[in-house]
């Protein structure tokens, strides 16, 4: 994320000006897509007391906003130790029940619902088994564009495959 061109930098820098509520330690995760299905990113920053720990983001040519949700969530369960009680900040209600009410009762069921096929399987069973690992962790919800600093930012890194 370090080499990121100049002028995306700065939409980054603008977030952090413009943008001031929310909170100001945990994880927060991210993902978009241009058209549903179709080119889509996600985005994960860390960050303690308000300073930038980790940034990542990525894109897929072919997705879904819910797959790029899922990915994001992954790549934020993996910045965290096993062993240390953190935060996990997602705007996407299917990733955190998912995580939070669904998964468990899926993996008794053999990992299928009563209703049907669960989709994107393997990617929610990847971010369960991350979350089991994780026991101190806590996936929150947090309102979409609604002017909390660090899911903005998280968002515009989701975003960057567009710029």
């Amino acid at each position: 994320m370090d080499q990121l061109d100049p002028a995306i930098r700065g939409v980054l820098s603008s977030i952090l000006t413009k943008y001031d509520g929310g909170p100001k330690t945990g994880i927060f995760t991210d993902g978009s897509c241009q058209i549903n299905p179709g080119k889509g990113g996600w985005g994960v920053v860390q960050v303690s007391q308000d300073e930038i720990i980790c940034e990542k983001a990525g894109f897929a040519e072919q997705t879904t906003n819910n797959r790029m949700e899922l990915v994001a969530m992954i790549e934020g369960l993996r910045l965290l130790d096993p062993k240390v009680e953190y935060e996990i900040f997602s705007d996407s209600q299917l990733v955190v029940n998912t995580l939070n009410k669904w998964a468990q009762n899926w993996a008794k069921l053999g990992w299928k619902r009563r209703t049907g096929e669960i989709a994107n399987i393997e990617l929610v069973q990847e971010a369960y088994a991350l979350f089991l690992d994780r026991p101190l962790a806590k996936v929150r919800w947090i309102k979409a564009h609604n002017g909390e600093k660090w899911n903005e930012y998280a968002d515009t890194l989701a975003s960057l495959y567009l710029r």
